[in-house]
């Protein structure tokens, strides 16, 4: 028997709260929502500078995401635990997490995100048996748009942020860069968080590094219907965040080089007829995953795509995309 179990709800009040649920999603998908996971470290932090650029538009909601392990001796904290379930930011009792929300809110005023005076609204919800539950913060600004900081219980970081995914939909997860990476058969029994987001998250998910933060996008493309969505939703967050573009198609060897031109010549047709300039396209010929990290590695941003496998199959036999999310020192943003 699992030692934490979700709370169940009688079936007339579940089914009220899917009502909500279900309303909520259809009112968001008309939004580009994004959800940036912080962990207190300093790479975590990165994540929020990311999601500040990626959604400067008044289309964009921002979602700051720490998830703290389930606590059961928080029950000790009587009427405190009481307190920072109503406010959690100005309870005078830290539960775990709010300080990390505190400087990432800091860090998106810097970037010129300011939500002091917009309207706040407070929210407690019951999760897992935690004395605290899952704690928000909503600020909604003039033009409706959003930015919430979200406290979030779960027994594993990375089933809180899947889990928190369901709550959605986001466009986009961010997370920081793991400071090493557990071998593709490790994995397999005991994932990393970053890892298993990368791997498992049904949306687009970009790992995000300092490295060249300040540098162009380099999309890599193979030629496929998936590589042309690639340069599509790509272009988009290139043009926000106001980057260059360039392109490389790697070929397997020299007989896959006219493919890999074509691959390039096409990218660079579509990108055209979306009014943006190229700044450089190559062809590059041997190890894809190899050639696409020495070559990103000179860019802010590597754009590769899943190829279109399953979660299983992903998480079975790696992808191209997974070695150079893995192998990368600079950001990289995998579309789905």
């Amino acid at each position: 028997m699992s030692l934490f179990r979700r709370n169940v709800l009688p079936d007339r009040q579940e089914a009220a709260i899917q009502k909500t649920v279900s309303h909520l999603r259809a009112q968001r998908r008309n939004r580009f929502r994004i959800l940036a996971c912080i962990d207190g470290t300093d790479e975590s932090f990165i994540s929020v500078r990311k999601a500040a650029r990626f959604g400067a538009s008044d289309e964009c909601d921002i979602i700051i995401l720490y998830v703290r392990p389930i606590d059961t001796g928080l029950h000790s904290g009587g009427l405190q635990v009481r307190l920072a379930r109503q406010n959690m930011m100005e309870s005078g009792f830290e539960l775990p997490g709010v300080s990390h929300l505190k400087r990432a809110l800091d860090i998106l005023k810097a970037e010129g995100l300011d939500v002091s005076d917009w309207s706040r609204e407070v929210q407690n919800q019951d999760a897992w048996g935690d004395p605290a539950g899952d704690n928000k913060i909503e600020y909604k600004g003039p033009t409706g748009r959003s930015v919430v900081l979200k406290l979030k219980t779960a027994p594993d970081v990375a089933v809180g942020i899947l889990d928190q995914y369901e709550l959605g939909p986001y466009n986009l997860i961010i997370v920081g860069a793991p400071s090493r990476w557990r071998s593709e058969f490790r994995s397999l029994f005991d994932s990393g968080v970053v890892q298993t987001i990368a791997t498992m998250a049904p949306c687009s998910v970009m790992v995000a590094r300092k490295q060249n933060e300040r540098m162009g996008f380099l999309f890599a493309i193979d030629g496929t219907a998936r590589s042309m969505q690639l340069v599509r939703r790509g272009a988009v967050l290139a043009h926000v965040m106001q980057r260059d573009i360039s392109l490389l198609s790697v070929a397997p060897d020299e007989a896959a080089r006219p493919a890999a031109q074509e691959a390039v010549a096409n990218a660079q047709a579509l990108l055209k007829a979306m009014g943006i300039t190229t700044l450089e396209a190559r062809v590059a010929v041997g190890d894809v995953a190899t050639s696409i990290v020495e070559v990103g590695n000179n860019y802010g941003t590597i754009v590769v795509n899943d190829e279109r496998r399953t979660k299983m199959e992903r998480l079975l036999r790696g992808s191209v995309a997974t070695e150079v999310v893995r192998r990368a020192a600079t950001s990289v943003l995998e579309v789905r």
